[in-house]
């Protein structure tokens, strides 16, 4: 199940740490909701992704695969995971086009770096 936390935006501007995490975004979403939900939130978030990666390891037909793609991109603009967003969009275009697979390790790893970075500055994100 995932949320539609806030209307996503793009943010071109605020984009640090090559991209990864679109920290302007970050804060707006933690305005948006408050900083007591912000925390549990962002745990929702992770773990929603986390099983939403175990699904696409299964084999899916075309459609379904480019929904989980869907779903997914839009989890990770309304947290600032812009990069995430990006290989989501890419590989949601693969999967309806059908011209080559998705590169799904791709999708982990920059998610794996992405929630590292997150973790990595929760003091700030929660202070």
């Amino acid at each position: 199940m995932f949320y539609v936390l806030a209307s996503p935006r793009r943010h071109h501007l605020g984009m640090t740490d090559a991209g990864l995490i679109s920290w302007d975004r970050v804060a707006d979403l933690r305005s948006e909701i408050g900083e007591d939900d912000f925390a549990e939130v962002v745990a929702l978030f992770l773990s929603e992704v986390e099983e939403t990666l175990t699904r696409l390891s299964l084999p899916l037909p075309a459609p379904a695969l480019a929904d989980e793609f869907h779903a997914l991109r839009g989890c990770a603009l309304n947290l600032g995971m812009s990069a995430l967003a990006e290989h989501c969009s890419q590989a949601e275009g693969q999967a309806q086009s059908g011209s080559s697979p998705p590169d799904i390790a791709a999708i982990r790893d920059v998610f794996a770096r992405s929630r590292d970075h997150l973790h990595s500055r929760r003091a700030r994100l929660v202070a």
